[in-house]
């Protein structure tokens, strides 16, 4: 992890092409922390990314009784799960910056039972969970902000509720959505849950439904009605976690703006994770993908340049900022739609876009009602560029200075959130 405050981008070495590594998957290694917890028996899951988002995951799980063998050399967490009971009944949590803990574990203290005490970082502290605080409350459960009202900090008691019946909109996270699915199950009559709003059947819900049935969860969807069975589970033993197709796709998008071949190892076409959709996109701009044994590899357009487009990206958001970077160095404009929701993400994200990339020199704006967002190509100037305490805009932003002389990332270390070595690697591949 990078202690520079500053981090100056250089161009990347005079090589045809790269062969890089990431960590493990954030969306599944949460997602597994808890799912493995809730079952019964142990796991041992293999892969894991240790980022401060997982670690404040694994404080969380420690401080409530669970017990684990933690190994970050080996990048393995064994967990004895205890059947959806928490140890403790009364305790304390920190889940940092972590939106996927503070969202599914609420909902798992909320349906488990207890009495607890939940805060997290100021950047947590400012991130909606409103959605999900009023339909708790609507079940029974007690939640009692000390700050300010749908926000962390608050007190949670929980005690025999049993709603039976819910519903969430997906428009604001989809991780409220993924929450109530994971831990329905351990309600007395297991829930039944109506998905409602623009992204019901987003990718990172497809990820949570994939996952249920992997550690043995019984659901059934149809529509947006999705039901949770109440029955014992037993969870595999051993658990493989992807690599991050997320942080993969920063190295990805190198290919097109640098001319480069790149090979992300052990990341292959039939991904659970939705920024898999980011890769299409590029093979849309002509680049060529080969899925080989050793990872998915990414060639650059034949000519050597690529066209603007304009495409939704309501599945695959994280990505708005690469795909942004992306655009700068194509033929035409670029517009990218239906990414309202990245406003109430670790920043606003649509807003921070534009900042940068105007700040760089090129021309963007926010259109459609703060839905989409244009951007004309052109040359970047020499810029430092604030990153937000938002790790996706420290990683993305890093693509304009392999191509532009003078771009300097303020805050780098922020990436620790997902990828603590990003900007390692990054010195790897770079002229000294």
């Amino acid at each position: 992890m990078t202690n520079q405050s500053v981090y100056e981008v250089r161009p990347l070495k005079n090589h045809m092409s790269f062969t890089v590594e990431v960590p493990g998957s954030k969306s599944i290694t949460n997602r597994a922390l808890l799912l493995a917890a809730m079952g019964q028996g142990s796991c041992t899951l293999k892969g894991v990314l240790f980022s401060a988002d997982s670690r404040a995951f694994l404080d969380c799980l420690d401080r409530l009784g669970f017990v684990m063998e933690i190994s970050e050399e080996k990048k393995e967490v064994t967990i004895h799960g205890t059947g959806g009971e928490i140890p403790k009944k009364e305790a304390s949590i920190h889940v940092g910056s972590a939106g996927t803990a503070a969202r599914f574990l609420t909902v798992f203290l909320a349906f488990a039972g207890g009495d607890f005490f939940l805060d997290a970082s100021e950047q947590m502290r400012r991130r909606p969970m409103e959605p999900l605080v009023k339909a708790l409350r609507q079940a029974g459960v007690e939640i009692e902000c000390t700050m300010e009202e749908y926000h962390f900090p608050f007190y949670l008691h929980s005690h025999g509720v049993d709603p039976q019946k819910m519903s969430i909109n997906t428009d604001v996270s989809s991780q409220f959505a993924s929450a109530l699915m994971m831990a329905g199950g351990l309600l007395p009559s297991g829930l039944k849950l109506t998905l409602e709003g623009q992204r019901t059947n987003g990718s990172y819900i497809g990820i949570t439904q994939r996952m249920l049935t992997q550690f043995g969860f019984s659901y059934e969807r149809e529509g947006d009605e999705v039901r949770l069975c109440h029955e014992p589970v037993r969870q595999p033993d051993v658990y493989e976690i992807e690599p991050d197709v997320s942080a993969a796709a920063y190295f990805y998008a190198m290919s097109p703006i640098c001319n480069k071949t790149i090979c992300v190892k052990g990341v292959h076409l039939d991904s659970m994770q939705g920024d898999i959709q980011f890769i299409n996109t590029l093979e849309g701009l002509g680049c060529r993908l080969n899925d080989g044994e050793e990872g998915l590899v990414v060639e650059p357009p034949a000519q050597g340049h690529y066209p603007g487009i304009t495409l939704s990206m309501k599945d695959f958001s994280d990505q708005t900022m690469t795909m942004a970077c992306v655009a700068v160095f194509a033929d035409t404009p670029t517009c990218i739609r239906d990414i309202g929701h990245i406003r109430f993400q670790e920043s606003d994200r649509l807003q921070a876009i534009v900042n940068e990339l105007t700040r760089a020199g090129i021309q963007c704006e926010a259109t459609e009602e703060n839905n989409a967002i244009r951007i004309v190509p052109g040359t970047p100037k020499a810029a430092e560029l604030a990153t937000y305490e938002d790790h996706r805009m420290a990683m993305a932003f890093s693509l304009l200075g392999l191509r532009a002389n003078g771009i300097r990332i303020l805050n780098p270390g922020c990436c620790a959130k997902t990828f603590e070595n990003y900007f390692e690697i990054l010195d790897e591949m770079c002229i000294i």
